[in-house]
């Protein structure tokens, strides 16, 4: 019987939004007979929404049930040590058909004297963005707790929020605290703490699926708010091709792009993490411990931290974000961010190894057998 560890990828789950639409479908997703698909969550230790592996001998174990199997061979030792069997990350796919609420998330602090386990902070990697598309991302300029309320009170919150204009591509980051929206057009990656934490600030007024008012949480969302304005909330960066660039590093997870169109060879031997491949661009096939996983955009494979080495191949050009949390930047109340070490992911060359689209016909071959 088998027992070694494995990349794993993991079954979709798919949640319907009143401000949905249906551009996951054009990414090879079957939601019917959902009428929209507003978010898919790629990988998920939320409860009652757990991803469940979809390949190899754990096929059909939830991912908590694994990580209670594994533990520190799955997530690190470190991070094992601090998360326990808490899988810290959430990943989603948002189709924005529509405008989301102003909302705003508790941080860690908060979060847990209110009785939850985790705050959000989060990031967001810009898949398409139609002409004219925007998001709200803080506040123009600094306002005091009490000219938000008065704002709010008269149904002008707007006026005090900094927008952008987003364009394929683009990163932001959003700290737990920190207001801010999806606007409508927008397909993107979402990449946060585990947690669904969202506290309803101003939702336009909009009927639910069933023709009520959504629910609002503007008294718990003052505590919440970081008032501050925000200048420039888009990360800058040069794309890199065939190579690694760094798009946000905090206590919660560091998050790189990879662009390429040639085999790549990475090195985590000094990593205590795992490292999640979630393709946003065109299909690739991560290949460790022996297993192949192809993907396609919107589809993510968990490479579990016994991995010293991975190879990324690609049909073509494909993008990847490469997500993993570095017990570095964490003290034990995993707020702190710490630069004393450099763990990230070095690029070692485009190697030759064989194309992987070959690997998956002799694998397909032997289970034939």
């Amino acid at each position: 019987m088998e027992t070694k560890l494995y990349p794993l990828k993991f079954l979709p789950l798919y949640k319907n939004k009143v401000w949905g639409g249906n551009k996951i479908k054009s990414l090879g997703f079957d939601y019917s007979p959902l009428p929209n698909c507003g978010e898919l969550w790629a990988l998920s230790a939320v409860k009652d929404n757990e991803s469940v592996v979809s390949n190899g001998f754990l096929e059909g174990n939830t991912l908590n049930e694994v990580l209670e199997i594994y533990m520190g061979e799955l997530i690190g030792e470190k991070n094992f040590h601090h998360f326990g069997i808490d899988f810290p990350l959430l990943f989603k796919i948002i189709d924005a058909n529509d405008r989301l609420s102003i909302q705003v998330h508790p941080d860690n602090r908060l979060a847990r004297e209110r009785g939850m386990e985790n705050g959000k902070t989060e990031m967001w990697y810009i898949i398409e963005a139609e002409e004219g598309a925007t998001i709200v991302d803080g506040f123009e300029q600094e306002v005091t707790r009490d000219e938000y309320q008065k704002f709010l009170e008269l149904g002008h919150l707007e006026d005090i929020l900094h927008v952008e204009h987003p364009q394929q591509g683009d990163v932001f980051f959003i700290p737990a605290g920190r207001v801010h929206a999806l606007g409508k057009g927008l397909l993107l990656a979402e990449i946060q703490q585990s947690s669904d934490t969202t506290y309803r600030i101003y939702d336009y007024n909009r009927p639910d699926a069933n023709g009520k008012l959504r629910e609002l949480h503007t008294a718990e969302a003052l505590d919440a708010i970081d008032f501050a304005p925000t200048a420039d909330g888009c990360t800058h960066y040069t794309y890199r091709q065939n190579g690694t660039v760094q798009l946000a590093e905090c206590p919660y997870f560091t998050t790189n792009l990879i662009v390429m169109d040639k085999p790549m060879r990475k090195n985590f031997e000094h990593l205590d993490s795992f490292v999640v491949y979630l393709c946003t661009e065109g299909i690739a096939a991560i290949k460790a411990l022996d297993t192949i996983c192809p993907i396609h955009a919107g589809e993510c494979v968990l490479l579990p931290a016994v991995a010293d080495t991975v190879e990324l191949y690609s049909e073509g050009p494909a993008k990847l974000l490469e997500v993993y949390v570095d017990p570095e930047q964490w003290n034990e109340e995993g707020v702190n961010h710490s630069n004393d070490f450099d763990w990230t992911a070095k690029f070692i060359g485009s190697g030759n190894p064989d194309d992987y689209l070959d690997d998956k016909q002799d694998d397909d071959a032997e289970d034939e057998k």
